[in-house]
């Protein structure tokens, strides 16, 4: 019975220090950094001027040769 006693005391003695050598290790925490990626700008289109004055002509266009057709 003695000896039960004494083996169970030491698994338990043993199993209290290991866990707490696992669990606190002695190496330093590892941060790992953030990395930001910066989003690219966005491309220009001159298709965003160019389509409004193309449109704009056309309308122009069209209301001049609408008048020459009206004089008799």
């Amino acid at each position: 019975m003695r000896l039960t006693n004494l083996l169970a005391a030491t698994a338990i003695a043993a199993s209290a220090f290991a866990s707490t050598a696992v669990a606190g290790g002695f190496a330093a925490t590892v941060v790992e950094p953030i990395i930001v990626i910066p989003d690219a700008p966005m491309a220009r289109s001159t298709w965003g001027i160019i389509l409004p004055l193309a449109a704009v002509s056309l309308l122009i266009a069209l209301a001049l040769a609408n008048e020459e057709d009206e004089t008799p």
